[in-house]
Formats: structure tokens, C-alpha cells, sequence
């Protein structure tokens, strides 16, 4: 009962899925034909073919060569045709790349981050005194937009001062009395937003209820009356 059913798990692995299983039937019966012409000329059709389920492929440089290296691929190099392209090494395919090193640097305050330490390090190389000066000024700002954004707390000009000059070894500092510029701890935009949608929603409630206020039957007689009765002593 098992045999009239064939199922993908009992076929053959497809070496490059974004062809389909058809291609690559296609390429084994190349590869199984016996004259050299054959093979070149059913090659040449199979590679039309794979550029038109493959389309993307055309906006990558050396469009052709591609195809061609992947139908030796899909044939597992084992495909005997005139290609215009040299034929690809398997050693060269599956190569893999050398493992990226993880940078291990010490980070004095992790809560300014890198960038500043390397900032600080810019600084310290400038000699001219005036260009100096607005690039101290304006690495102090940024420590404390990094300080405000990572610790949430209101945090003094005199903290950052006191920071930027150990940090620099001392050789950074900025007159006592600078001011920094203002930063301000900015809660995530959807809170503001629930707040906003609660404030609408007790505003639909207090609506609702005038409304319905203005249409309960006692409310309208209540009001009936108290015309009639004024009416009754202005005559």
C-alpha cells in the first residue's frame, strides 16, 4: 500500500530548493546522456529555464555565469557540458568564512557607552584651543543625553563635569559654571497615547450619560412643570 504513494521524505534531497524538484530531474537525465551535443544543447534549455523561474537573478552582476555554476551545483559537479564559465570547485562552494572576533573592550561607564570614550579620546587630540573647547562642550551634552536616556534620573551639570574629567584622565574639564544643555527623561509615545484614549473614553462617558439624562421621561416632566409654574406666575 506504501508504494503508490510517493512522498517527499523518501525522495531525493533538493541541493537548490528555489529551482523545484523538476530542474533537477531535469539536470540527472542530463547528466545521464550519452553524447557530449546532447548534453549541450538540453543544457542551454534548462538554463533558460532556471533564469525564468529565477527572474531576481538578472540584477546581480554576471547573471549567466551564475546559472551555470548553479546547474553544475545542482548536478553535483558531475554534469559533462561546454560551459562558457569555468567550472566551479565544490572546495570553493561550501567554504566556510573565519569566525568574527567579539570585541572585548572594558567600558569604564557602560552608561555613556563606547562612543564616548572614543569622543574623549578625539578631544584630546585637537590642539586648537577654541575648537578645542565647543568639542569638550559638546561631548559633556551628549553624556548627559546618554546619562538621562539609560538612568531616567535628573542628573547635574557638576556629575558630568566630574565624569568627563575622569574619564580624560584629567585632561578634559570645562569652566564650572557652563551650563549643559537641558535633557529631559521622554516616556515611550504609547503611554502618552493610552492617556490620551482614557481621557476620550471618560469624555464618550460623561457624554453618554448627559445624554441620557436629557432623555429620561422624569427629567422632561420635572422640566414641563417648572415651565408651566413660571408661566403661571408671570400672569
Amino acid at each position: 500500500m506504501s508504494d503508490q504513494f510517493d512522498y517527499n521524505s523518501t525522495r531525493n534531497k533538493l541541493i537548490l530548493s528555489e529551482y523545484g524538484r523538476n530542474v533537477q530531474n531535469m539536470v540527472k537525465y542530463i547528466v545521464a546522456l550519452p553524447t557530449k551535443e546532447e548534453r549541450n544543447r538540453y543544457a542551454q534549455v534548462v538554463i533558460d529555464l532556471m533564469g525564468f523561474l529565477n527572474p531576481h537573478l538578472r540584477d546581480v552582476a554576471d547573471f549567466k555565469h551564475k546559472l551555470w555554476d548553479h546547474l553544475h551545483i545542482i548536478s553535483d559537479f558531475k554534469i559533462d557540458v561546454d560551459s562558457p564559465y569555468p567550472k566551479p570547485s565544490p572546495d570553493a562552494i561550501h567554504l566556510k568564512p573565519e569566525p568574527l572576533k567579539y570585541p572585548h573592550q572594558r567600558i569604564k561607564y557602560k552608561h555613556y557607552g563606547k562612543t564616548i570614550e572614543m569622543m574623549i579620546e578625539k578631544a584630546k587630540s585637537i590642539e586648537e584651543p577654541e575648537r578645542k573647547r565647543h568639542m569638550v562642550q559638546a561631548v559633556a551634552n551628549f553624556m548627559k543625553m546618554a546619562y538621562v536616556q539609560w538612568n531616567k534620573d535628573s542628573v547635574t551639570d557638576e556629575m558630568i563635569l566630574s565624569d568627563l574629567y575622569a574619564l580624560s584622565g584629567g585632561q578634559l574639564k570645562l569652566e564650572e559654571n557652563v551650563n549643559l544643555n537641558r535633557v529631559e527623561y521622554r516616556p515611550i509615545a504609547h503611554s502618552n497615547n493610552n492617556q490620551n484614549n482614557r481621557g476620550r473614553t471618560n469624555n464618550n462617558q460623561n457624554n453618554r450619560g448627559r445624554t441620557n439624562n436629557n432623555n429620561n421621561p422624569r427629567n422632561n416632566n420635572n422640566q414641563n412643570r417648572n415651565r408651566n409654574q413660571g408661566g403661571a406666575k408671570k400672569y
